[in-house]
């Protein structure tokens, strides 16, 4: 199981995989640690826009991180606190920051708080590892990809992991 401090930092590093290759979530990330050594929300809002851009930033992603600071020096998220939430408490909480969605925190959740059973159906690497296991058209819906992983629960987080491992694999074999 990877895991993940519960820290803004490792929000910052879920924010910048979104929708990206984890190469390229890194390099961003990388930059914006070489540049500010510390990863905190005073030093990303003291930051000018093009400060981030320079560290691979998109204006989206400037935006959530801005967010994401201002939501932590506000004390609208105290990580310590989420801790003894249930899940979907955590989820109402982290998604009132603009550009936290369902995926985000579901990786949260995995990595940082290491729960049992999360099950990120939005990410895209992990539905295909499932429909390339379990022999599943590409064009299978949602709908049954969730009710099939019900048979794992509570440990759906597990079980997403091997799909993950399963999926790096694959690609690294080049298959």
């Amino acid at each position: 199981m990877w895991r993940r401090t519960n820290s803004f930092q490792t929000l910052i590093l879920i924010i910048l995989e979104q929708q990206v290759s984890l190469a390229s979530a890194w390099a961003a990330y990388t930059r914006l640690k070489n540049k500010i050594k510390s990863i905190t929300p005073a030093r990303v809002l003291a930051l000018t826009d093009e400060e981030l851009r320079s560290c691979y930033f998109s204006r989206q992603k400037t935006v959530y991180a801005r967010e994401l600071a201002k939501a932590f020096i506000s004390k609208e998220i105290r990580l310590k606190k989420l801790v003894d939430h249930h899940d979907e408490d955590i989820r109402d909480i982290l998604k009132k920051v603009k550009g936290i969605g369902d995926w985000t925190v579901d990786v949260y959740l995995l990595f940082a708080l290491q729960r049992s059973d999360v099950f990120p159906h939005g990410d895209l690497a992990m539905i295909n590892a499932f429909k390339k296991v379990k022999g599943l058209s590409a064009k299978a819906g949602k709908e049954k990809i969730i009710s099939m992983a019900e048979v794992w629960r509570p440990y759906r987080s597990v079980a997403t992991m091997i799909l993950w491992h399963y999926y790096l694999s694959v690609r690294k074999k080049g298959n």
